[in-house]
């Protein structure tokens, strides 16, 4: 088929305009998101250090791979979450049976002497072990950590909430929450992935991304909020930030969501936080299905697939629902307000009419 060379023009304009842009915005951000990290990691391992001389189940594992840490989440530029691993989940099986929607338990097994578990104190006569309770032991290890501490002065433990937040140097948050890495495993409320009829994305990626399998988090799962379950402190959040890297990998994807993650921070931090970082990336993963083919993540394509994603947000703001791209059961906007998610559904319209209308919008973005 022949392009227009109008159109040709119009495309190659739009290419220059977004690698401008990749190259002023982007990478401005991302080298000050690295200085930020190296600041932040610095005070959490020395907090950990404090933590493991008093409990030393808890073993920091946030360790530095060239100025990579593993564990470790960007949530927004002034805030992180770093995952502590915990050893051992050994005697306790998984259990996922859909009745709580996000989340799983971990049951020790049949036949089992409590005293087998490292974390005997922390299951419960049901014989789970509890999410809520492993926290609230973790958070009292961390606030008398925050004292002793080599950063004290300016590292400060974030009351009202059972998380584990840190406050550091007044302009960090940092989230500190203790995990299990079940690797070779596949939860069953994500069995549904992928789906038969999309080609993408390809049969050995899906092998490696299962192999990789998923963590489990002791942290306050929203999606249960409101749903009276007996269950709700002991269960684990389910995450899959391990397999949804590794989904990203090729062409364009990567590139697309720093794109997306810049655009968020400078436009859509908005009142109530109705968009993040983390509903970016689910919708460039469901932009990822739509577009199966590798040449349609090719440079030239990044603005109609930012368009594309852009184009669902405003769906989902709308409708007032994002569905987990892993757990569709899980709503991402669950107890967001609806003003909030109104005024983001217009701030995000007015952003896509500038960059459907305007070949030179980026410079002003």
């Amino acid at each position: 088929m022949l392009v227009p060379p109008d159109m040709l023009a119009a495309q190659s304009k739009m290419v220059y305009q977004i690698n401008k842009y990749y190259t002023e915005k982007v990478q401005a951000r991302k080298l000050q998101v690295s200085k930020t990290i190296q600041e932040v990691c610095r005070v959490v391992q020395d907090v950990l250090k404090e933590v493991e001389v008093q409990e030393p189940r808890f073993i920091s594992s946030l360790t530095d791979y060239n100025g990579r840490y593993d564990g470790l989440e960007v949530i927004s530029p002034h805030e992180f979450e770093v995952v502590l691993y915990l050893n051992q989940m050994g005697v306790l099986n998984f259990v996922d049976d859909g009745t709580l929607p996000g989340c799983a338990v971990l049951k020790l097994s049949d036949g089992r002497k409590r005293s087998m578990s490292l974390w005997v104190e922390f299951i419960t006569a049901s014989g789970y072990l509890s999410a809520r309770k492993m926290r609230s032991r973790f958070q009292t290890l961390v606030a008398q950590a925050c004292d002793k501490c080599s950063y004290r002065d300016s590292v400060k433990m974030i009351a009202d909430t059972t998380e584990v937040k840190l406050r550091i140097r007044e302009r960090f948050v940092v989230q500190i929450t203790p995990a299990f890495k079940c690797a070779g495993l596949w939860p069953r409320s994500a069995a549904h992935w992928p789906l038969p009829q999309i080609p993408w994305p390809h049969p050995n990626l899906v092998v490696e991304v299962k192999t990789e399998g998923f963590d489990l988090l002791s942290k306050e799962c929203i999606a249960l909020q409101g749903k009276q379950s007996a269950m709700e402190g002991d269960a684990w959040m389910l995450s899959f930030l391990e397999a949804e890297n590794r989904l990203l990998q090729g062409g364009c994807r990567r590139r697309c969501l720093s794109i997306l993650k810049t655009l968020r921070d400078r436009h859509l931090d908005l009142p109530g936080n109705p968009v993040t970082g983390y509903h970016m990336k689910t919708l460039l993963l469901f932009e990822c299905e739509k577009h199966p083919r590798e040449t349609e993540w090719d440079e030239s394509c990044i603005a109609d697939r930012i368009n594309g994603i852009f184009l669902q947000l405003i769906s989902c703001l709308q409708c007032r629902r994002c569905p987990h791209y892993f757990l569709p059961n899980v709503d991402l906007f669950k107890g967001k307000s609806p003003t909030a998610l109104e005024n983001a559904a217009k701030q995000v319209w007015r952003l896509t009419r500038e960059m459907l209308t305007n070949s030179r919008c980026f410079d002003k973005l």
